[in-house]
This record gives C-alpha cells, structure tokens and sequence, in this order.
C-alpha cells in the first residue's frame, strides 16, 4: 500500500467509525507507529485533514466542529488540465505579486494552494520542474496606473487618458467610461466607451500613458451590447460587422490546424486531398 493509498483508508477508516484506536490504524494499514505519525502530521498540517485525539475515548477521530460538512474527503487523486493549470498560474501569479493591500493575506493563500498541489509523494518543487505555464508576451503595466482605471471602472466614473497608438507612433488624449477589464492573451485590456469616437474601444492597458478619473458619470453601456461588439474576442474578431473568411490549409499544416480552437464558432472540414478548410468570423 503506498503513501496515497494510505491517506485515504484512514480517512475511510475515520469516516465509517465513530473512533479509530493507534492499534487499529497500525493493524489496518500494516504500517510502523513511526509511519503513521508521518502520514498523520502531513494530512493534518498539508491537508487540513480536522483529526483529533481524543483522549476520553482512546483514539482518534474527525473534529465534527471544523468539518462542516460532517464527513472529510481528501482532494481527488489528481488533477485534469484546467485544474492543473489554475493552480499553477495562481501560484506563479502569487509568486511575483508586488507588496500591496493584500500582503498580510498572500502567505495563508499560497500555502493553501502548494499544499492542494503536494499531494500523495510529489513535492511542489518537483511539479514545479516537470510542469511548467509560460506566460506567452505579457507586457509590463504600471501598478498606480492599473489601480487608478480599476478604481475609476468599478466607482463608475470616466476617465480622462493619454493612449499610445502602436500603429501610428502617435499619442492622443480621451475621455472615456470604462466598462470591463478583461485579460486576454496575457495582457490586459479595457473595454471602453470613447466620447471622442463617440463609440467602443478596446484600450490595451499598458499603451495607457496616463490616467485621471473625472467626476462624471460613466456612461452605460449594456452586458449584452459588450458582448454583440467585443464578446467574441479582440482585433480581427471585435465588433457588429460580421463576416465570414474561407481558409484553405496544405494537407500538412491540416495535421495542427484542424484541432486549434480560434474562434468559438469556427467551422472546419477535411477536403478529399487531405487539406483543410475552415470557416472564421472576422470583422
């Protein structure tokens, strides 16, 4: 029986029975008392596992106080993609966070989350080295300038701003009511209504040079407006004006394209010569 296998009888045996004696444990689990107070102090203290000893009754049993749904489960064996991945972005995420308001909080919440990676017999540092998430081109954003349009967006105000325009080389100033943050592709972007376009915008955040909240009201604009203009996505996939492009791929290329998920409602089939054609909204 190895050391996973272990964790889950005794929170089997601690389940089916009101208390489970040292000796019970030790004859159940064919383990040495040396063993069992490993596996013990790591359930307890990796885990969260709520076992007490109780004195009074001569063993051991779950803590019906700190287990509010009155019956201990330990965390699935393992964990699929997404699981896999939230994890360790938060961690990353946790990892190169700056000093702020939350520092007080971060170290109970990234202990929690290396203790839900660590589980059975591998360590963080060995996931850590064997699965890696790469940030793929995230660009650096000023951390005053980021809080001050998250502030004005959730306070509902406008905001008077200095946007670089990457394409022209050239800066302009506008006013605008900031809508939604969304984090796209690694970096950060602001949905926006422009006063000066008198339409929406999408503003990366980082060629956001400067920013002031006015005390105007921010204008409204609709969930279901945002999503028919920029729900499906940024750049070729924003906005109303819908169309459609027929890409045909080489046979070759095929072999990747056909299982890549572009858009949410691209459509794709295989031609007789093995190439590929794919069907994409754009606007």
């Amino acid at each position: 029986m190895d050391r996973t296998e272990r964790f889950y009888k005794i929170i089997q045996l601690l389940n089916n029975r009101r208390v489970v004696s040292r000796d019970a444990f030790l004859a159940e689990l064919e383990i040495s008392l040396a063993t069992f107070k490993r596996d013990l102090e790591y359930l307890r203290d990796r885990l969260y596992a709520p076992i007490l000893w109780d004195r009074d009754l001569g063993g051991y049993r779950l803590d019906a106080d700190a287990d509010e749904q009155g019956s201990f489960q330990l965390p699935g064996l393992w964990f699929n993609e997404s699981e896999i991945r939230a994890l360790l972005i938060m961690e990353h995420l946790l990892e190169n966070l700056q000093p702020g308001l939350l520092k007080s909080h971060i170290g109970p919440l990234k202990k929690q989350i290396r203790s839900l990676l660590e589980q059975g017999d591998h360590s963080v540092e060995e996931i850590m080295d064997r699965i890696r998430v790469l940030p793929m081109a995230a660009r650096d954003i000023q951390t005053e300038r980021f809080e001050r349009i998250a502030s004005a967006l959730l306070g509902r105000k406008r905001l008077r701003i200095t946007h670089y325009s990457r394409a022209s080389d050239t800066s302009s100033e506008r006013e605008i009511s900031p809508q939604r943050l969304v984090h796209y592709r690694d970096n950060w972007y602001l949905d926006a209504w422009c006063h000066w376009r008198n339409a929406l915008r999408t503003f990366a955040v980082d060629a956001v040079l400067h920013a002031v909240a006015v005390q105007e009201k921010a204008k409204p604009v609709t969930n279901r407006t945002l999503d028919r203009e920029l729900g499906a996505g940024y750049g070729i996939f924003a906005g109303s004006d819908i169309q459609t492009a027929v890409l045909r791929f080489a046979a070759t290329r095929a072999r990747w394209v056909a299982h890549e998920r572009w858009h949410s409602e691209q459509r794709g089939q295989f031609e007789f010569d093995g190439s590929y054609l794919m069907q994409i909204p754009f606007s």
